[in-house]
């Protein structure tokens, strides 16, 4: 009996054993991954929409301007550091106006060719995301191109909204939150399979989920500047309540939403300048709106009548 009883003891304290050493495993896979990467149970909820009220914009507007799969790409960055290029390490996507090169200023966008199908002309870019690969590349390995990219102009829960004018510059984000404090930083991350909830860190998505990167501008202009000093106060964030603050004026809110196809267990990260880490709060994107009139007058239509607008359908493009 004696013996029966330190065989039980000793096989109660062997299956202890195992089971802490699975959860020693298990949290150090979790912490293997470093402070950038989160897994989306451990991520926010995103909160509920503000509800509209009566008169509000409540209508959409999609369109297609491909994926970057032409690889228009340079580290120049026209709204910021014009006619200049910036460090190798810090390349963008673009998608829209194909004028945009390393020497380009926003002046010389207009009457360039365009990616997208609508005639849009506009420029929209962004940092690139690649596999973090330090053997091939410091800074990285290969570049990923999204496997989709939406562009969708939204409405103001509040009231209507008025048209972006023309060469109209707006700014999400911040290259520099590392080391800044964050204020700014406006990055949003989350797994295609839960998207309930987002993040500032680089998601770890389960098997046969793509990485969801998103983009939500500003759209509260001040009626006067086409662009203004940090390129962040002509055009706002809207306040809690969805309302524009006190000066400022509604404009088509743009969300641009991507999906990467990373490979499961791969690290990724975010092009970002060299005393930014690749932190995945540094993410960051511009527009410089060159939508045709016309075009831009059927956007307000459809948002300010609640219509769900799309003219993804092939039309007018580059050759």
């Amino acid at each position: 009996m004696a013996s029966a009883g330190r065989f039980v003891v000793a096989l109660e304290a062997l299956l202890t054993a195992a089971v802490l050493a699975t959860v020693v495993t298990v949290h150090i896979a979790r912490d293997s991954w470093g402070p950038y990467y989160t897994r989306m149970a451990d991520a926010e909820v995103v909160p509920a929409a503000v509800a509209p009220v009566a008169g509000a914009s409540t209508g959409s507007y999609t369109w297609n301007c491909g994926r970057n799969e032409r690889g228009h790409r340079n580290s120049a960055n026209i709204v910021v550091t014009p006619r200049r290029p910036g460090p190798a390490h810090h390349l963008h996507d673009y998608v829209g106006n194909l004028g945009v090169r390393d020497d380009s200023t926003v002046a010389d966008l207009a009457g360039k060719p365009t990616t997208c199908s609508n005639g849009d002309a506009s420029t929209y870019f962004w940092a690139v995301l690649r596999l973090a690969d330090e053997e091939q590349n410091e800074h990285g390995g290969p570049v990923q191109v999204p496997v989709s990219l939406t562009l969708t102009y939204y409405g103001n829960p509040r009231g209507p909204v008025l048209p972006m004018p023309p060469l109209l510059v707006a700014a999400v984000g911040d290259a520099y939150a590392h080391t800044n404090g964050g204020a700014q930083a406006r990055a949003r991350w989350t797994c295609s399979n839960a998207l309930e909830r987002q993040t500032m860190k680089y998601p770890i998505c389960d098997d046969g989920a793509t990485v969801v990167r998103i983009f939500d501008f500003p759209s509260c202009w001040d009626g006067r500047q086409l662009d203004s000093t940090g390129h962040r106060q002509h055009v706002v964030f809207p306040g809690a309540s969805g309302g524009c603050p006190v000066g400022t004026f509604a404009v088509p809110r743009l969300q641009i939403t991507m999906t990467y196809a990373v490979p499961r267990g791969a690290r990724y990260q975010i092009d970002a300048f060299a005393d930014q880490d690749n932190d995945p709060a540094t993410d960051h994107g511009f527009l410089v709106n060159l939508m045709p009139e016309a075009r831009m007058a059927r956007v307000v239509t459809c948002l300010n009548k609640g219509q769900k607008c799309d003219d993804t359908a092939p039309g007018r493009s580059a050759p």
